[in-house]
């Protein structure tokens, strides 16, 4: 592929990956699978990586997706909440595995788990008593869903907590 071709390829991929964005973020209604649209921003990540002037600061391959919505009260995040990449080659996994080793100095052990698609959850537990819960939203702001989330039996409201740690934050992933 020369110079041309990737462009032209290179915008072509961003503006579907924009649109399925749109789709899943804003409209609630997505149109391919997740599998499906991680194949289309790798291969634009493989373009913007063998072509790096193609890369733009508006790329879907910088950018984080947003659940933010219009009904929600919104809050910042304290540290941004970014996505964790994913992988469906075995060749990247041990890729993975090998600079993990060579930083650590040694081999550590991994628990595997399926990965659930769910949103993305931060909670705010200041003495003990959670304050907050908030989406991931853009990665920097997201939505406040503290009353939805006091629902799920599961997730504690009241924790103990040492005298000491005033606040702390949990994130996870909340899933049906």
């Amino acid at each position: 592929m020369n110079l041309a071709e990737a462009r032209r390829r290179a915008e072509e991929l961003k503006k579907t990956i924009t649109d399925h964005n749109h789709r899943y973020y804003i409209l609630n209604q997505p149109v391919i699978s997740d599998f499906e649209f991680d194949l289309l921003l790798t291969e634009l990540q493989t373009i913007e990586k063998k072509f790096p002037a193609l890369r733009t600061d508006d790329s879907p391959t910088v950018m984080v997706g947003s659940d933010l919505t219009t009904e929600f009260r919104q809050y910042d995040h304290v540290y941004p909440m970014m996505s964790l990449a994913n992988t469906y080659s075995e060749s990247e996994v041990r890729d993975f595995g090998e600079r993990v080793r060579k930083v650590l100095g040694y081999e550590p052990e991994y628990v595997c788990e399926l990965k659930y698609d769910g949103v993305s959850i931060s909670l705010t537990y200041e003495n003990g008593m959670m304050v907050r819960a908030v989406t991931r939203g853009d990665g920097t702001r997201g939505d406040d869903v503290t009353s939805n989330i006091k629902t799920i039996r599961s997730i504690p409201v009241k924790v103990n907590s040492p005298q000491e740690i005033s606040s702390f934050v949990i994130r996870g992933e909340i899933y049906l």
